[in-house]
């Protein structure tokens, strides 16, 4: 055998190999492969956002969107004062929209002013906020500053039960859920959360179980309260307390109708359904009564598209019980990887889901929150992904035309390669896949996103005090003969 010889063909397979290696890599594309594995199994892709993909406007020039942007950046954004508040003029590249969230900031006025009223907050979000990332902290701030106590609406089943902290929930596997991302023609209409639950197993008992969380706000299940919706038929639910069991009745009669465990607060239950198959179950409510309240309705997978097909009566059944006063939409994560910068088509969606939200909650203030940076490999470095840009300037577009607040949380937490010093630093507060924050980072994006929040009521306050000081009847005293007389005079007279 001539080993020398098989050495050089060897050396000559391997060296032509490298040379075609090198020819090619001129006319590949940067990315070719994703970063990290994914566990299909655990990701959701709602139903809506890949329709808009398959029908999109991609077809649009990018020419039009430099037009647009040109536009933007000469555009002066003034307000139109609302109940005598007038918020300074702003420009698209700073657009915060604190104007819009007036009817929030004076709820939370009169709650400072009264301790025993009550504002709720909704936050949708996707991935970002599993687990009640993100919004416990949230939630934990306005607790802290103006009171309240509970986690507020959770949901029956959910993909993050194990890890939440904020509260700890179990449940039997034999639940059939119908989520808002992936079917369009529920058999009941979907909950405030997106989901509807039954209870239809009737071999087989059909539960869920809570236990307060450790956090400061969250200790003690406050007032829990079954939501339920409408049907033909009665039922019952066992609620296992210690060693007490109260059984209740089902009384669907109502689009939407609740049930109340107990008074006061508990540590923990268990509910156990009983012949309740035909009945819509919706959550727990936990809260009580007063102080500030902020319910997580978190889902992988989301665009917020979805909140589109809400049933808007069904959404005022909810709001007659829950009272919001301020909406957040935080989404993005799952609009990047699209291979498109052009998001008209998203805009346009969102409109929707916006005024959907408009219709379900009448005079709802509304917030939007932006995609955060999220990095992509190119050239084997960690860059911001080039959709990043183009998507948050989307959802800055379309939160000024609805006449909604907006967060950018891309230049909040730093704008360009933010993503990646927030993975590298040590401790890391974002994980290796460079889109979702760990448990630190997420607390620090919760308070950035308070702050944001809290500096708009601080001016708000201070505009509404000037507007008082203003309107307030001045004093004027005018000599007569051999008396003075005093008469009140107002500037808005």
């Amino acid at each position: 055998m001539n080993t020398k010889s098989y050495f050089f063909q060897s050396f000559a397979i391997v060296a032509l190999a490298f040379i075609a290696f090198i020819g090619f890599k001129q006319v590949l594309p940067n990315k070719i492969f994703p970063d990290s594995k994914i566990d299909s199994k655990s990701v959701l892709i709602d139903s809506l956002l890949l329709e808009s993909v398959a029908n999109d406007s991609l077809s649009e020039e990018s020419d039009s969107i430099a037009e647009i942007e040109k536009k933007e950046a000469q555009e002066k954004i003034v307000f139109d004062a609302t109940e005598g508040i007038e918020f300074p003029t702003e420009t698209f590249e700073n657009y915060k929209g604190y104007q819009y969230l007036i009817s929030f900031y004076e709820k939370l006025y009169q709650l400072e002013k009264n301790p025993q009223a009550k504002v709720r907050i909704a936050y949708y979000g996707d991935s970002m906020t599993d687990g009640d990332l993100i919004v416990q902290d949230v939630r934990n701030n306005y607790q802290e500053r103006f009171g309240g106590n509970g986690v507020g609406f959770v949901s029956i089943t959910s993909e993050s039960a194990a890890s939440r902290g904020s509260v700890k929930s179990s449940y039997s596997k034999n639940w059939k859920a119908q989520s808002y991302l992936n079917v369009k023609h529920p058999i009941n209409p979907f909950g405030v959360n997106g989901h509807v639950f039954f209870a239809n197993d009737k071999a087989n008992p059909t539960w869920v179980q809570y236990e307060a969380g450790l956090n400061k706000h969250v200790s003690v299940l406050d007032n829990p309260t079954l939501f339920y919706g409408k049907s033909h038929r009665k039922g019952n639910v066992n609620f296992i307390i210690g060693k007490d069991t109260l059984r209740k009745n089902l009384v669907p009669n109502n689009l939407v109708n609740t049930l109340k465990v107990t008074s006061g607060s508990i540590k923990a239950f268990k509910a156990n359904f009983v012949q309740a198959d035909s009945i819509p179950i919706y959550g727990f409510n936990f809260d009580n009564g007063s102080g500030v309240h902020v319910d997580n309705f978190s889902q992988r997978g989301n665009s917020g598209l979805p909140i589109s097909m809400f049933d808007a009566n069904v959404m005022q059944a909810f709001n007659n019980h829950l009272k919001y006063d301020l909406v957040v939409l935080h989404y993005g994560t799952n609009v990047l990887n699209y291979g498109t910068k052009n998001y008209s088509w998203y805009e346009k969606g969102m409109k929707k889901t916006v005024n959907k939200i408009k219709e379900s909650f009448p005079g709802v203030s509304i917030l939007i929150v932006s995609t955060a940076d999220k990095s992509t490999k190119y050239d084997l470095e960690m860059k911001t992904d080039s959709a990043v840009v183009p998507l948050m300037k989307a959802q800055k577009r379309y939160s000024l035309e609805t006449e909604s607040g907006f967060v950018n949380l891309y230049t909040l937490m730093g704008g360009d390669g933010s993503m990646v010093k927030w993975v590298d630093e040590a401790p890391a507060k974002a994980n290796k896949d460079y889109t979702h924050f760990n448990q630190r980072g997420a607390k620090a994006i919760g308070n950035l996103l308070y702050d944001q929040l809290n500096k708009g009521y601080e001016q708000y306050k201070a505009l509404r005090e000037k507007r008082d000081v203003v309107a307030k009847p001045k004093t004027v005293r005018r000599a007569k003969a051999d008396s003075v007389s005093v008469k009140k005079d107002s500037v808005n007279e």
